[in-house]
């Protein structure tokens, strides 16, 4: 599976490496956007959910890494969802092979 890594920075400025199974990724986050923090968490949640569909389909398990990542995100997002206007940027989208979108 093509693997790739969502650099995100917090609301905050706590930056943080994500990591998905699946490109997917690339449907629902834009390098260099900008999305209100409910809207990050449910992006992931759809993008990470998909991801480890896809790997499940192909073998025969779902994916620990999607859950396990998407379990990271809501709780650092739970941390800011008091903070009025909170933001999370996705600063990078990086392919396991160091390519960048």
């Amino acid at each position: 599976m093509p693997e790739i890594f969502f650099h995100v920075r917090w609301p905050d400025g706590e930056a943080q490496r994500c990591y998905s199974p699946s490109t997917i990724v690339e449907d629902y986050f834009t390098a260099g956007s900008t999305y209100d923090l409910a809207d990050f968490v449910d992006r992931s949640r759809a993008a990470l959910g998909i991801a480890g569909e896809r790997v499940k389909e192909k073998f025969g398990f779902y994916c620990t890494g999607a859950s396990g990542q998407l379990a990271q995100i809501e709780r650092t997002a739970s941390a800011y969802t008091s903070l009025p206007g909170a933001k999370v940027t996705v600063v990078a989208l990086v392919h396991a092979d160091g390519t960048a979108q």
